[in-house]
Formats: structure tokens, C-alpha cells, sequence
């Protein structure tokens, strides 16, 4: 596997080196090597999830330890935590200002939905603090940052290739017309099911690949559409736990997220999709590069 792309933040490149030396000794067969492969893959998702990570951590402790009676208002400390937070993975170069532009752009479009749905009922927030737009408190938008830092993170961190992969043009049709949905369905028909059929058709014949440490595994693309939308599913049920905001049935009394939001953070993940490959270029498997992928090396963490 080659080194650190050249555009990869030096935090990353210095990790990488130090893990080459720690894993180069590392057997290359056997069950030893699988949880090698499993352990790599772990703290590479982990790394991918740090600003979404921090985020979350912010939520849960404003929760449990931030006093009610303090003259800062809960909304406007996550709202200042998030930006100290971002400011920091720009600062330490955790994230490079070619990733910070999807970012920003993540934070844009998820705060201009979000007035749309708290302004209609679909879900709200607190009504404190002053560091918000209308009914909705700006750390708002940096949930969706965090799941764009996630998703421009681990196509660099795994190397991601793919075959089969469909034209950008047509996934961008797709994604406006899910974003557009988001927003109609209040008032014509609610076409997620039509979209969600468009997904399958668009994306069914994609294949990821991405390396681990020595390995490259193969995933439909749909696969890991579905997954990543579990985990946010997941840290959705914290954050509504936290009371960073409340769907109308949780209002008297919070309880998990119902599972039929995992439909709408499935079509989500193709925005996010592609807005990230308005950063970096879906790029193809060649079979030279497929045979070399596939040949075990010394490399480690990318």
C-alpha cells in the first residue's frame, strides 16, 4: 500500500509512519492477522468519526453535568463547543481546507432543511439561547458537518476505489431530488419509496473497495449506504436522549427513534455522497492496480 497521499494532513502522514513500525512485525496469516485487520479497521473508523465523536461527547455531557441556572444558555455552549471543536480540527490540520469546503457546504445545506422542518413541526429544540436562526440553535448544523467530516475522512483513510461506479450527473439528479423531497412531501406526495427504488437502480452495480491494512475487502456500495446509516440512526437516539432536539412523539417522555428514520438517513447518505465526490473524484479499480491492491505489504494506517 502506498504512503499518505500528499494532500493528507500531517497528523495523519506521522500516525501512519509510526504505525508502520509497530505493525510491519505483524503476522500476515491466520487468525492473528484477521484481528490485526480488525483492530486497524476499528481505529480507522474511530479516526474517521473524531469531530462527530467530540460532537456527540459534547451533547451527552451538557446533559448530564450542565446547570440549569448558568448564564450561558445549554443551546449557546454546544453551539461555541462546536465551533472551538472545528476550529481545532482546522488548527492541528486534522482536516485539510479542501475537506473544510464539503464541510461547510454540509453545514449549509443541513441548516436550511432544518428551519424548514422545525418551522413545520417535524421536530424542535429548546427555545433558549441566542446563537440561533429562528426555532433552530446553530449547533444544529454542525451534526451534519460531523457526518461530512465522517464521509470526506474515510474515502481518504481507506483508500477507496470502486467499479461499476454510476456518472456523477445521474447521482446528482438523484440527491436533488431527495433533498427536494425532503421538503415536498409536507405538501404532494411523499416519493421516498420512488427515490429509494432510484438508489438501488443508480448505485445496485457499484462495488467499494477499500483497504484496511494489508487486505482489500469489497462491499456493495448500498451495503455501506445502509451501515452508515445505522450508526447515525444510533447517535441519533443519543442526541434525542440528550435533548438536543425531540421528535413531537417524544416530547411527553423520550424513547428510541423509531426505525423508519433509518429510510430517511439511507437517503440522506446519497447527499452526502455526493457532495463528497465534489471533493474527491470516485475513482475506479483498474486491474493492475486491483492485483497489486491485493498483494500484502508492510503498510499500516493511511
Amino acid at each position: 500500500m502506498p504512503s499518505p497521499k500528499p494532500g493528507s494532513p500531517p497528523v495523519e502522514r506521522r500516525i501512519d509512519e509510526r504505525a508502520r513500525r509497530v505493525l510491519a512485525a505483524a503476522p500476515a496469516g491466520g487468525g492473528k492477522a484477521k484481528m490485526v485487520e480488525f483492530a486497524v479497521f476499528v481505529l480507522k473508523q474511530g479516526w474517521a468519526c473524531i469531530f462527530g465523536a467530540a460532537l456527540l461527547a459534547a451533547l451527552m455531557a451538557a446533559r448530564l453535568w450542565y446547570p440549569d441556572t448558568a448564564g450561558l444558555a445549554r443551546n449557546d455552549f454546544l453551539t461555541i463547543t462546536a465551533v472551538i471543536i472545528q476550529i481545532l480540527m482546522v488548527v492541528f490540520k486534522l482536516e485539510t481546507l479542501r475537506e473544510l469546503r464539503v464541510i461547510v457546504l454540509f453545514h449549509l445545506v443541513g441548516t436550511v432543511m432544518e428551519l424548514f422542518k422545525t418551522d413545520v413541526g417535524s421536530w424542535s429544540y429548546d427555545a433558549e439561547g441566542v446563537l440561533r436562526i429562528g426555532a433552530v440553535p446553530l449547533f444544529s448544523g454542525f451534526m451534519y458537518a460531523a457526518v461530512g467530516s465522517y464521509m470526506v475522512r474515510v474515502y481518504r483513510l481507506f483508500d477507496l476505489r470502486f467499479t461499476a461506479y454510476p456518472r456523477r450527473w445521474i447521482t446528482a439528479v438523484v440527491a436533488a431530488a431527495i433533498y427536494a423531497n425532503f421538503f415536498t412531501h409536507h405538501y404532494i406526495w411523499d416519493l421516498r419509496w420512488v427515490l429509494l427504488v432510484a438508489v438501488v437502480l443508480v448505485y445496485g452495480r457499484c462495488v467499494m473497495h477499500f483497504r484496511v491494512f494489508r487486505r482489500v475487502f469489497r462491499m456493495p456500495l448500498v451495503v455501506s449506504f445502509l451501515l452508515v446509516a445505522v450508526f447515525i440512526w444510533l447517535a441519533e437516539n443519543i442526541a434525542t436522549w440528550s435533548g438536543a432536539w425531540l421528535y413531537p412523539s417524544q416530547v411527553d417522555g423520550w424513547h428510541p427513534v423509531g426505525l423508519e428514520k433509518l429510510v430517511a438517513w439511507f437517503l440522506l447518505m446519497i447527499i452526502s455522497v455526493v457532495l463528497v465526490a465534489w471533493v474527491y473524484k470516485p475513482q475506479p479499480l483498474v486491474v493492475d492496480e486491483a492485483r497489486r491492491r491485493e498483494v500484502p505489504s508492510s503498510a499500516a494506517l493511511r
